[in-house]
């Protein structure tokens, strides 16, 4: 059997493990579909903590006489499923970031090749730099008050 002290000890580093994962939910640190995971393995603690008796039936179910055997056990067990779904996730994550790297680099090889087709010399057309460039803070006549209208009360219609 737990101790008190104990238990409530557990208690206060679950009550931490939650608003740490509540943390990293509002700062957006962490998506919601991943921290379902680790709500499910909160829960999981939580369970324990309330019902020791039920851990121990369960480890002399599966033949580990010592408590602390079944512990370890049991949390490895956890741990090599939550390396798992992460290893998933991340895999995913790479499939897609590779996915969108290639099409990136399809759509940047298409833009290069119409800038090659459409270059000046073949066209016709002046280069872009060839065009007066306009300096923004040399006054070009234009009202910095707003837009001039129709009857000049700014409502929307430009002369």
């Amino acid at each position: 059997m737990l101790s008190v002290k104990l238990m409530v000890t557990l208690g206060i580093a679950l009550a931490a493990y939650f608003v740490l994962i509540l943390v990293f939910l509002k700062n957006r640190a962490i998506e919601l579909r991943y921290t379902l995971l680790w709500i499910f393995s909160g829960i999981v603690m939580g369970i324990m903590l309330l019902f020791p008796q039920a851990f121990r039936a369960f480890i002399n179910l599966l033949g580990i006489t010592s408590t602390m055997n079944g512990l370890f056990v049991f949390f490895i067990g956890v741990l090599i499923m939550l390396c798992m779904s992460l290893t998933s996730i991340v895999s995913r994550q790479t499939n897609k970031l590779r996915t969108l790297t290639q099409e990136l680099a399809i759509l940047e090889k298409r833009i290069r090749e119409l800038e090659r087709s459409t270059s000046p010399k073949r066209s016709g057309q002046l280069p872009l730099h060839d065009f007066p460039q306009i300096d923004p803070d040399q006054d070009q006549g234009i009202d910095r008050q707003g837009p001039l209208t129709a009857q000049g009360h700014g409502d929307g219609y430009d002369v």
